[in-house]
């Protein structure tokens, strides 16, 4: 054969090997492409190895990273694997394809996390954006956060999660959509269940903790004690009265708090603020002595008197018969819950937590005319009678006193208790005379 069919041979050979070659090189194939040059577009003109014919890598399709400088990531020469998206054209050479080493390092990615995702593992990845109706993260290919998947909780502002690192668990993978579901909830709880269960060992009745609060309801306030929340009932909040929890208590307050109870079963911790503070009757004798006069205000009105508040979650009575010389019917056709009034102290009681007041002892008593000849005529008598009459006298007014102070059983107070002593005096007297 000549110089020439043999050329001639070889250059049909060289054709149809190019031909075979673009028959071999497939959509979704994976392969090996050297760095030709980089275009003005910024695109990688590679030579596709063992086919001699080349492809194009633009700038997005380098990385899963965004690129900014392709010169920065990739130069001639650089041998990349790089995956077969599309044909684009035909040319004399045989073809172009357009070429992508993003998705390929994209698919590995999927197989891991398919992979983590069988083996029941969870990923760590940053938030890189907040959307409407969740967060997307890099977790080196796009996955989604949707919002009542990102805390245990409510959260209003999604934004203070964007540029932080989480774990998370992954709900749901499907490469073929590029569909990767992420949890973040899912993590919280389960902290929060090994925390919770660890503190609630540790717990016991009695022990005086530090806590953060939560959450405020109607009947009162949830104390979260570092991964677990305890409540604090209404009526342990304050020794005072509390009408609404948001009244003295703010979210995120910091409080000291004694354990009531624990209860495992049932996952619930009973605490209380009030029994770390000091108990308001603790020297009540010296803060409100007998005849000392306090400013009050009325808390409660009973058929029988008012309950009058003198210092917080201290109130004592004032008897019905303390609070005008005038006869009313009830305390409410003179006083009103939250008014604000003096009063003198009649009788304390530290024990028993009982305070006797009065209003009326603290005004004037009105005299009319009949009143004040009486008066004068008693003086009289009183003169004409002697020392042992005064005596008496002023027992009896000394009872009268006491007397007028007599709550009702209710009140903790008896008759006995208040005009005992004063009556018995005056019955010697009269004996001894």
């Amino acid at each position: 054969m000549s110089e020439n069919g043999t050329s001639q041979n070889n250059e049909n050979n060289e054709l149809l090997d190019a031909l075979n070659s673009i028959d071999n090189v497939k959509v979704g194939d994976v392969v090996k492409g050297e760095v030709l040059t980089i275009d003005d577009d910024q695109q990688a003109i590679v030579g596709i190895a063992d086919t001699g014919i080349e492809g194009v890598v633009p700038k997005k399709e380098l990385s899963t990273k965004p690129v900014d400088d392709i010169n920065s990531v990739i130069k001639v020469g650089d041998v990349l694997d790089l995956v077969v998206i599309s044909r684009i054209g035909t040319d004399k050479e045989g073809g172009s394809y357009l070429l992508s080493q993003r998705r390929l390092e994209a698919r590995k990615v999927w197989d891991d996390i398919q992979k983590e995702f069988e083996a029941g593992h969870t990923l760590t990845a940053p938030v890189t954006q907040v959307v409407k109706g969740g967060l997307v993260v890099d977790a080196g290919v796009r996955g989604f956060v949707p919002a009542s998947m990102v805390s245990d909780h409510f959260v209003e502002d999604l934004s203070q999660f964007k540029g932080q690192t989480l774990e998370f668990k992954i709900v749901e993978i499907e490469p073929s959509e590029n569909r990767l579901i992420l949890s973040h909830r899912a993590i919280v709880e389960k902290e929060r269940a090994a925390q919770k269960a660890e503190i609630m060992a540790k717990l016991t009745a009695g022990d005086i903790v530090e806590g953060k609060v939560a959450r405020l309801t109607n009947f009162g306030a949830f104390v979260d004690l570092g991964g677990v929340d305890g409540l604090v009932h209404v009526s342990e909040i304050a020794f005072e009265r509390v009408e609404k929890p948001s009244d003295v208590l703010k979210v995120g307050q910091e409080v000291k708090v004694k354990v009531l109870s624990v209860d495992p079963d049932r996952d619930r911790i009973s605490l209380s603020i009030k029994q770390t503070l000091p108990e308001p009757w603790d020297g009540i004798e010296d803060k409100a002595p007998q005849g000392s006069v306090l400013d009050g205000t009325v808390k409660r009105l009973t058929s029988f008197g008012a309950f009058v508040e003198v210092f917080p979650g201290v109130e004592g009575l004032v008897h019905i018969s303390q609070i005008s010389h005038q006869h009313i019917a009830t305390p409410a056709d003179v006083l009103k819950v939250g008014q604000e009034i003096k009063v003198k102290v009649l009788d304390v009681r530290p024990d028993d937590h009982r305070l006797a007041l009065s209003i009326k002892a603290l005004e004037e008593k009105p005299q009319s005319g009949d009143e004040a000849s009486e008066s004068h005529s008693n003086n009289n008598r009183s003169r004409n009678n002697g020392g042992n009459n005064n005596r008496r006298r002023n027992n009896r007014n000394s009872a009268e006193t006491s007397t007028a102070n007599a709550p009702e059983e209710s009140t903790g107070f008896s008759l006995g208790d208040l005009i005992g002593d004063s009556l018995k005096k005056d019955m010697e007297d009269n004996e001894n005379n």
